[in-house]
């Protein structure tokens, strides 16, 4: 495999087959008597009851091991897929999906993530760290076991990109958060909040690219996903987060979440060294959560120009009313 960047939008894409793991029949890879074989990065609660396991994905994406080897083809450039590419299994519960987890086991998975997040960050290589999970057949999820997946890259993805841009943009005029700004209106307007916890609150986006499309945010400004604290914020997080995933699964059994956080900040070169000076108070951490609903839509294929048929408002309401426990 290797990576090839494409000149007029800035993506990075993978390109190439992927290694391939032999695993037995009818054998679920993540559940604990397939996978104690497997290197474990780490366990939470150390050798405690049900715990949250992170292992090194079996087909990964991204190597740990190697060199860049920036090259140029022509006008193109290309490098090897250096990084990192983890597996989260959220229970070791095979028929469990993560909003159906007790609250105290919710926020040991946001823990876990806030910890892999920081480990990576910490080799200089990686610009940028996501975390991230499919759930259901319709998302591509690669197995049915509870799971979210972590990548460390040497680039930042574009949708971050745009973001950071657009943030610092924002940031440059008005010397405010442009993610704060959004939420205080959307709190003031109450049109499209769904439910709050404490600090943090979900909401769907004015411009949702699908149906119910929802992201969940802090009220208190913070660049880092990675630096969630105290414990009580956890908490609220991980029951805000099972509430919204309750809610969404009864209007679509799959969907994609991404936790968008800051890039690394040892970046200093670069791509991200326009950003460097106000990053602490220009981006802000969220997460993006985007159901699959079974009747395939527009948005799915028009990729640039998204086409959402039901308001943002009209989804905040029918999930509003929705019960968060059933």
């Amino acid at each position: 495999m290797e990576l090839r960047k494409d000149p007029i939008t800035r993506s990075w894409v993978i390109v190439g087959p992927t290694e391939r793991e032999k695993e037995r029949a009818g054998a679920c890879p993540l559940c604990p008597e397939s996978a104690r074989e497997a290197p474990l990065l780490l366990e939470l609660p150390a050798q405690g009851p049900r715990p949250v396991r992170v292992y090194p994905h079996f087909r990964p994406l991204y190597h740990i091991e190697g060199d860049l080897e920036r090259s140029a083809e022509g006008i193109f450039d290309r490098m090897a897929p250096v990084g990192a590419h983890e597996i989260i299994v959220e229970t070791p519960d095979h028929g469990r999906s993560l909003d159906r987890l007790p609250d105290e086991e919710i926020e040991r998975v946001l823990d876990a993530y806030a910890r892999r997040v920081a480990d990576l960050k910490r080799d200089a290589r990686f610009k940028y760290v996501t975390v991230f999970k499919n759930q259901g057949l319709e998302s591509g999820e690669e197995w049915p076991h509870a799971h979210s997946q972590v990548t460390a890259t040497t680039f930042v993805p574009r949708r971050v990109l745009y973001e950071l841009r657009a943030a610092r943009e924002w940031y440059r005029d008005r010397e405010r958060c442009v993610f704060c700004d959004i939420l205080r209106q959307e709190i003031r307007q109450a049109k499209r909040v769904v439910d709050n916890v404490g600090d943090y609150y979900a909401f769907c986006p004015y411009a949702s690219r699908v149906p119910f499309e929802t992201w969940i945010i802090p009220r208190t400004h913070n660049f880092q996903f990675e630096t969630l604290a105290p414990a009580e914020n956890r908490r609220h997080l991980a029951i805000l987060l099972g509430r919204t995933l309750r809610r969404l699964t009864q209007v679509a059994r799959s969907y994609h979440m991404v936790v968008h956080t800051a890039p690394s900040t040892l970046q200093v070169k670069g791509e991200l060294s326009e950003y460097w000076q106000t990053l602490a108070g220009d981006y802000h951490w969220h997460i993006e959560i985007l159901p699959i609903l079974e009747t395939r839509s527009k948005s799915y294929s028009i990729k640039e120009v998204y086409f959402n048929a039901s308001l943002p408002e009209q989804a905040a309401e029918r999930l509003r009313q929705m019960d968060p426990t059933s």
